[in-house]
């Protein structure tokens, strides 16, 4: 069996790490900033997605994407935290399955972050924004994880928590598990899937208990 993992709002929440340097890229040049609320609601697309979304200029986009990576990776590890019970969750469902994770952050920084928190070691393979041409909801990075983890005939499930987790999983063939801890509401997950959790820790519990 192998359980997928998204990163942010389903493992950690990085939600001050990403709205401090998204503001960061704005000031940087020159762009007015953007509500907080605003910046919550696109996490999870790709950083040049979110740039786009609030108005920055095509040819700019660049610019600020490296300029929040350059802030984002000072200060992630002291202003991200992992969910709770993800950290329970992740021991325990690798005692019964091969463990990945696929997200729209840098693979880098991500790899980084969770060898920090002591995670790390848990996966067999991280899948990031830069391993990838479509990133989720596109099933590229699905596919990639899966390709690197000797996928043959294994039951898989994707945990996420917005509707491109559930979306990715779906184009890749493989169940989707949402979860609300992040940042989408259930009622927006069930148009997905029925399997909707309060967070990791009961999703793992959930996938457990279906292969007993």
């Amino acid at each position: 069996m192998i359980i997928l993992f998204d990163l942010d709002g389903t493992v950690i929440d990085s939600t001050e790490a990403i709205v401090e340097s998204f503001s960061r890229a704005l000031r940087i040049y020159g762009y007015a900033s953007v509500p907080r609320s605003e910046v919550e609601s696109l996490i999870g697309h790709p950083l040049d997605a979110m740039f786009a979304r609030v108005g920055i200029e095509e040819k700019r986009v660049p610019d600020c994407v490296a300029a929040y990576k350059a802030h984002y990776r000072r200060i992630a590890c002291e202003k991200t935290r992992l969910l709770p019970g993800a950290r329970e969750a992740i021991e325990r469902a690798s005692e019964y399955a091969k463990l990945g994770v696929v997200t729209t952050k840098t693979a880098r920084y991500s790899k980084e972050m969770l060898d920090y928190m002591g995670i790390l070691s848990y996966f067999e393979t991280l899948v990031g924004r830069e391993d990838v041409t479509y990133p989720k909801p596109h099933p590229e990075p699905i596919h990639i994880a899966l390709k690197r983890m000797g996928h043959t005939s294994q039951k898989v499930w994707m945990i996420g928590d917005t509707p491109m987790d559930m979306e990715a999983a779906i184009a890749a063939d493989v169940t989707p598990v949402g979860v609300t801890c992040g940042y989408a509401e259930a009622s927006i997950l069930h148009r997905y899937t029925k399997n909707v959790f309060e967070n990791s820790g009961e999703a793992v519990k959930y996938i457990i208990e279906t292969i007993r």
